[in-house]
């Protein structure tokens, strides 16, 4: 853990799209979350019908199912901002574009067709982020099991946290899971697990926080990061304890 004076677990949840109305997961608010010097920036993948890697929290894009549709097909339905829906590729290249120091946290989202696409889209995923020399860059996460042990046999050193909230630090340690990124609740229904996690050397991450006592409770509890949609309140919460 960082001391207080670099002490930065901000990651902002699907960019830091909030306070300027961005929206979510466009690259606009990835580079918002850059400006801000958010320690992680995090956006949601799936996989086209033409096995196209796009950027989408929903399973649906403007009432077309993403995993039955092509990406010309999605990609003429434009964001709120005017932004196309971004591709992976491009996500990427942002996020790396005028970056010292912002993580790209890329969830892969369970497939809503199988487990084995599901698998298909997590080493199309670790590879795309090693061909644009980008492995250094990025944690990856999912609420899907299976999908970080498929990017683990693709690269031993990938950077995973589990979503779920359902394993005990202990079983992240032995499945080579490196961090326990849950919702709030879960750690405060299990605070034993915030002690474990510290001896099994278990990264903590928490989502999506967005009230300032939930913050503080989770800083105070020395956790490496928090996701949120209030990037900002959380930085303030950071400087008020530096007075």
């Amino acid at each position: 853990m960082k001391g207080i004076e670099t002490y930065n677990p901000v990651v902002a949840h699907r960019g830091a799209f909030k306070k300027n109305g961005f929206p979510e997961n466009s690259i606009a608010a990835l580079r918002e979350a850059i400006r801000l010097g958010c320690a992680g920036s995090e956006f949601d993948v799936r996989m086209t019908a033409d096995d196209s890697l796009i950027i989408n929290h929903d399973p649906d894009y403007n009432k077309l199912p993403i995993e039955k549709t092509t990406y010309a097909g999605l990609q003429s339905y434009k964001l709120a901002n005017g932004e196309k829906l971004p591709t992976l590729q491009e996500y990427i290249s942002a996020g790396l574009t005028n970056n010292p120091s912002t993580l790209l946290v890329c969830e892969i989202k369970p497939s809503t067709i199988s487990k084995d696409r599901g698998r298909e889209i997590a080493r199309k995923v670790v590879a795309l982020f090693k061909e644009m020399n980008a492995e250094a860059q990025v944690v990856y996460i999912s609420f899907d099991y299976d999908i970080l042990l498929e990017i683990l046999k693709q690269n031993n050193n990938a950077i995973t946290q589990y979503l779920n909230g359902d394993k005990t630090p202990e079983q992240l340690r032995i499945d080579g899971i490196k961090g326990a990124d849950y919702h709030f609740s879960v750690f405060k229904q299990h605070p034993e697990w915030i002690i474990t996690a510290a001896k099994n050397r278990i990264v903590l991450n928490a989502w999506t926080v967005n009230d300032s006592t939930t913050m503080d409770w989770l800083m105070d509890n020395k956790f490496h990061y928090i996701t949120t949609n209030e990037p900002e309140l959380l930085f303030e919460r950071i400087k008020a304890r530096r007075k």
